[in-house]
């Protein structure tokens, strides 16, 4: 170790840099207020004796600090101004984006239920022109089966006729009988057809609505053969006949002879016209469709 190592240094702290210019400031700005004071005044003056008073270091400092804050407050309050201003922009589109969703959504639901609603009036327009049609065709039916209807009550009672004014031998009469049941049964067939297309109603017996045997009575009634109302009653009478072997004008029944429920007639070629039930009303259909239990002549 040196033998000068414990000796305590004599050099003075090292001043800043900064304190060693604001020090030599200060000093510089007295000399100078000094020496203006003195060049001013003549030489012949009293002496001065105002007191300029110099700022401090501390004053200093203060004013320094003050002016440090006031300009982070400012800086502060800009950023926070910088803020609510992108916040306003941001709700701004934000509103204009609910804004124009909004509209659209209107606009759709405008649009949808004008679609709905002139597909309503199509609908509309389309059952109003069907119900028309409907009622134009069913007018038709009926003023065809109404001319029908006469020619068969002016067919019958000219078969009356010719049958009460006949005469002559025992083969002449049974010719001409033939020829007024066939004449009754053709009769019988174009009644029954003339109805087809009307409605099934239970208990109906016409004009334009019929059960099996309200039809069946009536056809026979257009003929001048007056039958019973009930159907058990009617497939009682006349005589009993083969599916094989039926002729037009037969009345066909469903069940037993003496407990049908349900007749029609045999209007030729396989065929039948009978009242159904209220899903298809008066229809003539094959024997096929629904084949009968058996068949009776009343003529």
């Amino acid at each position: 170790m040196s033998h000068t190592a414990h000796i305590p240094s004599h050099r003075k702290p090292r001043r800043s840099a900064s304190k060693l210019a604001l020090r030599a400031g200060v000093a510089g700005g007295v000399l100078s207020t000094i020496a203006v004071a003195g060049a001013a005044g003549p030489a012949s003056a009293e002496p001065v004796t105002e007191t300029i008073e110099m700022p401090t270091l501390g004053s200093l400092g203060t004013d320094l600090s003050s002016a440090v804050a006031a300009s982070a407050e400012a800086s502060q309050q800009e950023a926070l101004d910088q803020s609510l201003e992108a916040q306003e922009a941001a709700a701004l589109q934000t509103a204009a984006k609910e804004a124009k969703k909004a509209k659209a959504e209107a606009d759709r639901k405008a649009e949808a239920e004008r679609a709905e609603k002139a597909r309503q009036e199509a609908e509309a327009k389309a059952e109003r022109e069907r119900a028309e049609a409907e009622a134009r065709a069913e007018a038709q039916a009926r003023a065809s089966r109404d001319s029908a209807r006469t020619q068969l009550t002016s067919t019958s009672a000219s078969s009356s006729d010719s049958g009460s004014s006949s005469s002559g031998s025992s083969a002449g009469s049974s010719s001409e009988s033939t020829q007024v049941s066939s004449g009754t049964a053709a009769s019988i067939v174009a009644f029954a057809r003339a109805q087809v297309g009307d409605a099934y109603v239970t208990g109906g017996t016409g004009p334009n609505s019929w059960d099996c045997s309200g039809l069946v009575q009536a056809a026979y009634a257009a003929a001048g053969i007056d039958l019973p109302r009930i159907s058990y009653q009617q497939s009682s009478m006349g005589t009993s006949v083969s599916l094989s072997n039926l002729q037009p004008g037969d009345v066909l029944y469903w069940g037993s002879r003496s407990g049908s429920y349900h007749v029609a007639i045999y209007v030729g070629g396989g065929k039948y016209v009978g009242a159904q039930n209220s899903s298809t009303g008066v229809v003539e259909r094959s024997l096929d469709w629904d084949p009968p239990s058996g068949a009776v002549r009343l003529l």
